[in-house]
């Protein structure tokens, strides 16, 4: 071993890493804890990745992608000739006390839930007109496009590379899973879900995502969309004031807004949600945010953010709901830990979804809740449907189980790496009134900017008549937002839904439209 010294500003002792684990992931967990709980603070310098491994007797690969996960999720920072150092963060980025180091145990905490309890007196509509008129009006002035139909195309946002799903395999797990059902499954369930798939959630999101949860945390519900609205129907009481970010996904405003939410665009910029902005709302119980992959602008969130957002929800009592919706697809390094995996007060629900990796038909997604939470929620969820389609769950358990849904990840993500450069090379140049294409570094689609929305409207129709679907940018905006209407004008272009050959095509008519 060499036994040349360390930095002094740097300690590696009580670093244990178990030589039968991901060696790389468990020395980025151990880092990114000390530098939030304070053993490491902002400006101290690191070891020199050649030097750590030696002092920890392991190889030097393991600490270059431990390093360049804690760069991508800015714990970390280079400088030029000088090495490497913990990141510099604001002070009113950090909470008011020291992140507790406790992992979550998936028991009750006493954590004061604030539930709303609406939904335990459930009016029966024709009775109450009044209550049926205001859901309408909320209704109409948050007026929800539904999402296209029909085969994918180029550029339809939102759908993955399911042209790729192994459905044979799928088909035969389901086949076998009805050649001889276990009877106990086909009587009624757990409301929250099937336990063993819930366990295989939580043992991915724990390998994956740096979230320390258990099983016993995860409801299970029909897609992302389900798991929003469950949140907005709990957390929320008839005028209440819930943060969302502007430009944002229409969907949730709408779930929040039904509810009797009174909704606010928080703006973001390159760092994600204007937390200063969101601070001033004096009335605001929850915010909805998409902090790995911006929806739709692509920004991720940064590290001070996050924890200005946390300290935020810790400050106020309020609550985060964590859209986590395509999370997987990071193009270089392994994808961000979420919000969740540094939330140690119990303020953050996390949202993910199957349909991002499989399809959008399949319906299937889950929330991760502080464990407080976990008993309202399901039991919410059994007045509408209790409990999910037994067979779909557990065919993806054992599509989980058997090693499958890893093996298909990575695959759709060289796939939507592989379409993503298929647009980025193809994409016309010079387009009279389009700022240029950004780069793409995670996520299924891209947005550019546009000079103006007659400008935007006009491309959008050009597309449109040579069978290229892309989606206007201005239509994210909430309605009465205080930008400038032309300042919210783009193209939001999904790169994953076909083909290279088919995003060839899309592009070559793209071209004789616009240039």
């Amino acid at each position: 071993m060499n036994n040349e010294p360390l930095s002094l500003s740097f300690n590696p002792a009580g670093i244990e890493l178990d030589r039968h684990q991901g060696l790389s992931r468990q020395l980025y967990q151990a880092l990114r804890l000390r530098v939030l709980d304070g053993r490491l603070a902002s400006g101290t310098r690191l070891p020199a990745t050649r030097d750590l491994a030696a002092a920890l007797a392991i190889s030097r690969n393991s600490v270059v992608r431990a390093y360049d996960q804690l760069y991508a999720e800015g714990f970390i920072e280079g400088r030029v000739g000088d090495g490497t150092y913990v990141a510099q963060l604001p002070q009113n980025a950090l909470p008011g006390k020291k992140l507790s180091t406790k992992v979550s145990t998936g028991l009750s905490t006493g954590l004061p839930t604030a539930l709303s309890t609406n939904w335990l007196d459930l009016p029966v509509v024709s009775s109450s007109k009044v209550i049926h008129s205001e859901v309408l009006a909320r209704v109409e002035k948050n007026h929800l496009p539904m999402p296209p139909s029909g085969p994918p195309r180029a550029f339809r946002v939102g759908v993955p590379a399911f042209d790729l799903f192994p459905f044979e395999v799928w088909a035969k797990l389901n086949a076998a899973f009805w050649r001889k059902p276990d009877l106990q499954l086909l009587c009624y369930g757990d409301p929250a879900g099937d336990m063993r798939l819930r366990g295989m959630i939580a043992a991915y999101l724990r390998s994956s995502r740096g979230m320390q949860c258990t099983a016993e945390q995860i409801v299970i519900t029909s897609g992302a969309q389900q798991g929003i609205s469950l949140c907005a129907q709990l957390l929320v009481e008839p005028g209440d004031g819930v943060a969302i970010e502007n430009p944002g996904y229409r969907a949730a405003g709408h779930a929040f807004a039904v509810a009797g939410a009174q909704l606010h665009g928080v703006s973001v910029d390159n760092e994600g949600i204007d937390c200063a902005e969101l601070s001033a709302l004096s009335d605001c119980r929850l915010t909805y945010v998409t902090p790995s992959h911006q929806y739709p602008t692509g920004v991720v969130m940064s590290l001070a953010r996050r924890l200005e957002l946390l300290a935020w929800a810790e400050r106020t009592q309020g609550w985060i709901v964590e859209d986590d919706y395509d999370g997987e697809y990071r193009y270089s390094g392994a994808p961000l830990a979420p919000l969740a995996a540094l939330d140690r007060q119990g303020r953050v629900l996390y949202v993910g979804t199957f349909g991002k990796v499989a399809f959008p038909a399949l319906r299937l997604g889950y929330l991760v809740l502080p464990p407080a939470l976990v008993q309202a929620f399901s039991q919410r969820r059994a007045v509408d449907v209790r409990h999910s389609e037994i067979s779909t769950q557990a065919v993806m358990a054992e599509f989980m189980a058997a090693g499958h849904f890893q093996r298909h990840i990575r695959r759709m993500r060289r796939a939507a790496l592989s379409r993503r450069n298929a647009l980025l090379t193809g994409w016309p140049k010079d387009i009279p009134g389009v700022g240029r294409l950004p780069s793409v570094a995670a996520g299924l689609h891209v947005t550019v900017s546009v000079e103006s929305v007659a400008r935007e409207r006009e491309l959008v129709a050009q597309a449109e008549a040579v069978g290229v679907e892309i989606n206007a940018l201005s239509s994210y905006w909430l309605p009465d937002s205080a930008r400038p209407v032309d300042e919210r004008a783009g193209l939001v272009l999904g790169f994953a839904a076909v083909p290279e050959a088919d995003i060839d095509a899309a592009l070559m008519r793209l071209r004789s439209a616009w240039v």
